[in-house]
């Protein structure tokens, strides 16, 4: 089993990558509010070996919030934010994608700034999702959201296409349009969340309109080698059930966004995280189906990733947690040195524990490590 692989150049639209590793998006809450600072500039410029780097979900409406310190790019100030994070990730070689992320009903009242209100395609509760609260020092039971009347769902569209203006402004590469985990756009593709009987609802592909004017006009925007579009098939994250027209969601889905042009389509599979596997039929399909890259995502470690690779199961392997720990994870990959291990107690804190403090390499350190 080969490195080369994995280390092999990869032309994704324009925008040539040094090798196939991604730096999946992860949540980390470390905005000053809503906008970047240099804190999260030095977070990424640190991890910008990786192939390219998408970041954490980045809401482009103050609707969108849903996490405490969850960033934003709406306004100057985010844009000001953001160009400390792309200047210094390119300074230091790298190229990188924005996430931007809508997270409908999976949110909280005192997350959102004044005015904010929780929407989503329909009025659905959360049974058990609770979300952290800064001003409440811990977690507290989600409202239900409203109902997004037409003019509300256009409003949300649009939002994502200003995000995207504002990413290419504040000098990323290009944008992930959040598909996954249960926020919007999700929401809308699932019959449990999206309970519409307009042209926003019902069938299939009135579930998947949401989504697919979302990437059509955003394409239209910033021009599809720009665009990429992460989902889930078969994730169960943020109370989303399995239904009998995934796979024909997925199937509709990849066909779809390749033939309005995205770049990329990043396929996660929770399944590492306790939800059932996504079938290889499932992906298979959606590779068949789509002429862009793929990127997968979920649990891959060093060989994982080769063998997935060399299988031509995937163009690009998202890595998540050990790039989280590991800012120099190629490098400890390429010397077959040992990993640090993730501390997950810091994963969503305020400040640098936790976030810019994991250890790299000493010059000539090697502790072998299984591949």
């Amino acid at each position: 089993m080969s490195d080369s692989v994995l280390f092999a150049p990869f032309l994704l639209g324009p925008l040539a990558l040094p090798n196939r590793a991604v730096m999946a998006p992860m949540t980390r809450c470390r905005a000053d509010g809503t906008v970047p600072n240099a804190l999260m500039a030095e977070y990424y410029a640190q991890r910008a070996s990786a192939g390219l780097i998408v970041t954490e979900g980045v809401t482009p409406d103050p609707d969108g919030r849903g996490y405490a310190r969850m960033p934003g790019i709406w306004s100057d100030a985010h844009l000001d934010g953001w160009r400390l994070v792309t200047s210094a990730v390119h300074e230091s070689g790298g190229r990188i994608f924005v996430q931007l992320m809508h997270a409908g009903r999976v949110g909280h009242p005192a997350n959102l700034p004044e005015g904010g209100r929780l929407l989503a395609p329909s009025a659905v509760p959360l049974a058990e999702t609770k979300m952290w609260v800064d001003e409440a020092g811990g977690e507290e039971p989600i409202p239900t959201a409203e109902a997004m009347d037409a003019a509300e769902v256009e409003a949300a569209i649009d939002a994502f296409v200003r995000g995207a203006h504002n990413a290419i402004a504040a000098g990323f590469d290009g944008v992930e349009l959040h598909g996954a985990n249960g926020y919007l756009i999700e929401q809308f593709l699932n019959p449990h969340t999206n309970r519409r009987d307009d042209a926003w609802g019902g069938s299939v592909e009135a579930r998947a309109r949401f989504a697919l004017e979302v990437a059509e006009r955003v394409v239209d925007a910033i021009g599809g080698d720009r665009v990429g579009m992460r989902l889930s098939p078969w994730g169960v994250f943020n109370e989303m059930p399995h239904h009998d027209e995934i796979d024909d969601t997925c199937a509709l889905l990849a066909r779809r966004l390749g033939e309005i042009g995205l770049v990329y389509l990043h396929i996660l599979d929770h399944s590492p995280l306790g939800a059932p596997e996504v079938p290889a039929s499932t992906k298979e399909g959606m590779r068949e189906a789509f002429p862009g890259a793929i990127i997968l995502a979920g649990g891959y470690d060093h060989a994982r990733a080769i063998e997935a690779l060399e299988a031509g199961r995937g163009d690009l392997i998202a890595f998540g947690r050990p790039f989280l720990a590991n800012p120099d994870l190629l490098e400890r990959y390429r010397r077959r040195a040992a990993l640090n291990e993730p501390r997950p107690e810091s994963f969503h804190t305020p400040g640098a524990t936790g976030y810019i403090d994991y250890p790299t390499l000493e010059i000539g350190e090697c502790d072998a490590a299984p591949m």
